[in-house]
């Protein structure tokens, strides 16, 4: 039976080609068991194509004119001038040697079995530091994709590492704008979200940090010679400092950029032969900008054929119990993140109807907070089409769907979040609000 006043035929209509794209990309990849026979960009294509065709109410032109503006949406060129930027770094910055100096020190310092620890840990500490997994992915992924190569390890896992540690931050950092989102959505400090959302972050993080222990065990010794040319090391150096420090990632990929000139010219390499590695590294960047501009396109037709609201009027049409609201919470945000490829639009997308829902049967803000930005992290990271794990695989010469199997930070993270639902904990939530939570600044 429909739902008063929702037309469940449109709705699911207007879902589809989430549906489509899926079918398109990940179960024919299952099927034939292998992630590089599909390419995401055909399977984005024919989502997209069919997205436009069941669009109803709008001629073509005007429907054509709806998905090129989502694509050209500021936030999605500005995604693109980060692509451009850190293709070019990455591949300066590899050919004068800045890579291989920067993983020689960091092999010569950390024993073999602590390599994969540390670059989650490291991963995490600088998306806490600096509120942004897209920024940790420029800074660590050409890192993780050089050791894994001197490992003879499996490149994706070791990307995957770095994405894993990414998004512990960006869900947890005081300057995320996942964290911002939710917290002003929901009405709660951001010191009090940190409090309660580290009962569900930080014992997932501690359990995925001693599975990679476990797993570097038997890592085998890689020898080494010490670089000859530490100084080879400034432009990565140049980019971690600078990101932790705060950075916009733009300027910081730019400063990385001019240092790796600098540096490329003490060591012999011409300008001209530097701007052709630069223009590799962009060139490199191609597949990744026309999949983002077509998966904007896809979700914008989406969202404007109403796919969006019908998830809200469907996920909210039945609540019972606190748990239960939480347990909507979490899907709510998730589902919208599916379909929307950005985890914070999701939560200011969901911030409202969660609030609600929340203080009907309940549930701290504090904990709505914590639930909507967690949830939205996991699938963020979950999904091959976001811009973190396009960003990563481009970097690393990879198929999107390659690090589905190692992923394994935001799977622990399920279940810890799942846990948090069923235990309904921290338990001093569940108790009525007080003075202490308050609203953000």
């Amino acid at each position: 039976m429909g739902l008063p006043g929702v037309d469940t035929r449109r709705g699911l209509l207007a879902l589809s080609p989430v549906v489509v794209f899926l079918v398109c990309y990940v179960v024919v990849s299952i099927v034939l068991g292998d992630f590089y026979k599909m390419p995401v960009s055909v399977a984005l294509l024919l989502a997209s194509m069919w997205g436009i065709a069941v669009f109803r109410g709008y001629s073509l032109a005007e429907r054509i004119e709806i998905y090129s503006r989502a694509a050209g949406h500021v936030n999605i060129l500005y995604m693109i001038w980060i692509f451009v930027l850190a293709g070019a770094f990455a591949s300066l910055a590899k050919s004068i040697g800045s890579v291989e100096a920067t993983v020689n020190l960091a092999l010569s310092v950390f024993p073999p079995n602590l390599i994969l620890p540390t670059l989650f840990f490291a991963a995490c500490f600088i998306s806490l530091s600096i509120g942004t997994s897209v920024g940790t992915v420029v800074a660590l992924t050409p890192l993780a994709v050089e050791i894994g190569g001197l490992e003879g390890g499996d490149v994706a896992f070791y990307v995957a590492v770095i994405l894993g540690g990414a998004f512990f931050g960006d869900n947890l950092s005081f300057i995320s704008d996942t964290t911002i989102a939710a917290t002003r959505s929901q009405g709660c400090s951001m010191a009090d979200k940190f409090k309660a959302n580290s009962w569900i972050v930080i014992p997932a993080a501690a359990v995925t940090l001693a599975l990679y222990a476990f797993m570097g065990s038997s890592t085998p010794v890689v020898e080494l010679e010490r670089s000859s040319e530490p100084w080879l090391m400034l432009p990565y150096v140049l980019v971690i400092v600078t990101a932790v420090m705060g950075m916009n990632v733009t300027l910081v990929l730019s400063l990385g950029l001019a240092s790796a000139v600098v540096l490329g010219l003490v060591y012999g390499h011409s300008l001209i032969d530097m701007a052709g590695y630069a223009g590799a590294g962009i060139n490199s960047m191609g597949e990744l900008i026309i999949v983002t501009l077509m998966a904007a396109g896809m979700l914008g037709i989406i969202k404007e054929a109403g796919g969006i609201q019908y998830l809200l009027n469907i996920l909210t049409r039945r609540v019972h119990g606190r748990r239960g609201a939480q347990a909507i919470i979490s899907i709510l945000v998730g589902l919208v993140n599916l379909c929307t490829a950005n985890n914070t639009v999701a939560i200011i997308t969901v911030g409202s109807i969660s609030k609600s829902i929340a203080e009907r049967y309940g549930v701290d803000a504090r904990k709505s907070a914590s639930l909507l930005d967690t949830a939205s992290c996991i699938v963020q990271a979950l999904i091959p089409y976001g811009a973190q794990t396009l960003l990563a695989t481009s970097l690393a010469s990879l198929s999107p769907g390659a690090l589905l199997p190692y992923l394994y930070y935001p799977w622990v993270l399920t279940a810890s979040l799942v846990l948090s639902i069923i235990f309904l904990y921290p338990r001093r939530l569940n108790r009525p609000r007080t003075e202490d939570s308050t609203q953000s600044r």
